[in-house]
């Protein structure tokens, strides 16, 4: 929602007749000196909506206010041609309202154009929230990154590698909105109050790396030659897509990282493939770029990659694992119920190189247990067990 500034307003003012953090009110006005608001400056508020009224007989600005739980002043703000001693019945107002509801909309079938759509909600409604493209899929499609929080302790989180994975960027995209919720409305999930993490924590959350193959799961070939024919060659003809972990091209962007790379290639497919083909060198594909860019960029102190299936958690890589990183795979354990998994017989992913070219901890979660792309009943199961470990790392140092 959007107000108009009069003589005297403030951000530090707003943030009190609304109710809001400072530090968010600061964050969504970003190129607004908070010291030099301008009259008639419009100026974001974050977690509220414009709502519309009808005045009904009788009805006063205050009387409005208080049974819609506002100040009288925050009724005035959002209407500043209204004359207050003049209402009318049947005249419209506008009236602030706080959202305490998700907006983000997961659901079966949840393909990259929902999650861009969620994403501009998201945004739209907390403009503290910082969403920037790191680059593009194979096929054009947009790589969204977005990032919440001023901390120097530095956060990151990705989903959907893998195409028949995709249950994971929903996980990520519900708990984004939870937290956002939470920011706005001095809440807490599961007790932990959120707002300390904004100051403490910068969160990286990357939900969808494989745009493409996510789509091609999920809605099966695209239109676009020669992707269509592509993708059916490679599937052998079949047009059942529900095997498939690649991005478009067959590569498996998790068999991507230089990390022991010659080491997996050896003995993976030797061309374009389902899943398993590691391509011809490490970091050919975009979407791995433009990870690998965006993790060569940052100072992410730990990296958790999301992916199905297993209850099981990856957390080294030949020993060059810090010695922390054990009491903290112990705690994600403890409240997922997950089995921590020291070391596996897997080079090229993308904890690998993380943990190999940072000696940081780096993890890669398998939510869920069946055959994938796991059946959306187990959304819920899997939203609660995930929800401890995003908690945790938030707060384990």
């Amino acid at each position: 929602m959007q107000v108009r500034v009069r003589r005297g307003d403030s951000l530090w003012y707003y943030s009190q007749l609304f109710g809001l953090p400072l530090a968010l009110m600061v964050d969504s006005n970003d190129g607004i000196d908070p010291g030099a608001l301008q009259i008639g400056q419009a100026v974001n508020i974050p977690g509220f909506v414009a709502a519309s009224y009808e005045v009904q007989p009788g009805d006063t600005m205050w009387a409005i206010a208080q049974r819609r739980g506002l100040p009288v002043d925050a009724l005035l703000l959002a209407n500043q041609g209204v004359d207050p001693n003049r209402l009318q019945a049947g005249q419209m107002l506008t009236v602030p309202q706080r959202v305490t509801w998700r907006v983000v909309q997961v659901r079966d079938g949840y393909d990259s154009a929902a999650m861009i759509d969620d994403l501009r909600r998201l945004v739209d409604l907390y403009p503290f929230v910082r969403r920037r493209d790191i680059g593009s899929s194979v096929m054009g499609k947009p790589l969204a990154e977005v990032r919440i929080g001023r901390g120097a302790r530095q956060l990151h989180w990705n989903a959907s590698m893998h195409a028949n994975e995709w249950i994971t960027t929903p996980v990520l995209m519900q708990f984004l909105n939870d937290y956002l919720l939470a920011l706005t409305n001095w809440g807490t999930i599961r007790g932990l109050a959120m707002l300390p993490f904004y100051d403490s924590v910068t969160l990286s959350v990357v939900p969808m790396v494989n745009p493409d193959g996510v789509d091609l799961v999920i809605n099966g070939p695209p239109r676009e030659e020669p992707y269509r024919r592509s993708v059916l060659e490679i599937n052998g003809g079949s047009s059942d897509f529900s095997g498939w972990k690649a991005n478009i091209r067959g590569v498996d962007l998790n068999d991507q990282f230089p990390a022991r790379w010659e080491l997996e290639a050896e003995r993976r497919p030797k061309q374009p493939a389902p899943r398993d083909y590691p391509g011809t060198a490490p970091l050919t594909e975009p979407e791995a770029q433009a990870l690998a860019r965006l993790t060569r960029e940052s100072d992410f102190v730990q990296v958790l990659a999301f992916h199905t299936q297993g209850e099981v958690i990856y957390w080294g890589f030949l020993g060059l694992e810090p010695d922390y990183a054990e009491a903290w795979v112990n705690e994600y354990a403890r409240v997922s119920g997950y089995t921590p998994i020291r070391y596996v017989d897997s080079y090229a992913g993308y904890k690998d190189w993380f943990i190999q070219d940072w000696r940081r901890p780096g993890f890669t979660v398998e939510l869920g247990t069946g055959v994938n792309p796991l059946p959306w009943s187990q959304f819920p199961e899997i939203y609660e067990e995930t929800l401890g470990i995003l908690l945790a790392s938030l707060y384990v140092t």
